[in-house]
């Protein structure tokens, strides 16, 4: 699979039911939803009552990723919602593999996230048992920010993990996506490439579809 996702904390807030028209026309029918507590990041985003009309209008796959300490009690909150996927950091708990159960236990699929400076054996032991695993190229919390390159290196070493087992969650990567990390990133291996600032929602001339096609293009040829 190879899809470009858009992060729509990155979107026009004041028009967001035309920026959701906007994405579906460009072809997009994935969306990352953000939700940060300025507690695990310095920064706050997205409340079940934004969230919850983008997943009942039921036209794009929805993947919910929680930039939040006690994980817990936003799996509570927004697992209901009924999106398609729901993400916590491996930093947020002790105990991983109880949040893969309780997001289970709504039939939501789970994702495992894993901020630039953690080690990647930190998920090795719980990739049997997710649908997902986010691999944040930035620093949670803030666009904008410069891509990390050592992580290249950790999409390296989670794709031959993922080699050895049955299980194999989507990888999705997220943090500075563009043309020019596109290229690095699809030639070691992933499947969603969520996009915001850099690549998608920003001032630079074209229309999203043209700016979509651009990365579609360069995964193409990876193939």
């Amino acid at each position: 699979m190879n899809r470009i996702v858009a992060s729509i904390m990155c979107g026009d807030p004041l028009n967001l039911a035309a920026e959701l028209n906007d994405l579906e026309a460009a072809g997009i029918d994935w969306l990352h939803c953000d939700v940060m507590d300025g507690k695990f990041v310095n920064n706050l985003a997205m409340a079940p009552y934004v969230l919850e009309p983008i997943i009942k209008i039921n036209r794009f796959t929805t993947d919910i990723h929680l930039a939040c300490l006690n994980p817990d009690q936003y799996i509570d909150m927004f697992a209901p919602l009924s999106p398609d996927y729901l993400t916590f950091h491996i930093e947020t708990t002790s105990d991983p593999m109880r949040l893969i159960e309780h997001i289970h236990h709504f039939g939501v699929k789970a994702g495992i996230a894993i901020s630039p400076s953690t080690p990647l054996q930190a998920i090795v032991p719980y990739l049997d048992f997710v649908e997902l695993v986010l691999v944040m190229t930035v620093n949670p919390g803030f666009a904008g920010q410069a891509f990390q390159r050592n992580v290249l290196d950790k999409l390296v070493q989670l794709n031959l993990e993922l080699s050895k087992r049955e299980n194999k969650p989507l990888i999705e990567v997220d943090g500075n996506i563009y043309s020019e990390t596109v290229k690095e990133i699809s030639r070691i291996g992933a499947d969603l490439y969520v996009v915001g600032t850099s690549a998608l929602f920003n001032q630079k001339p074209g229309t999203y579809r043209k700016k979509t096609m651009e990365l579609e293009n360069i995964l193409t040829k990876r193939r």
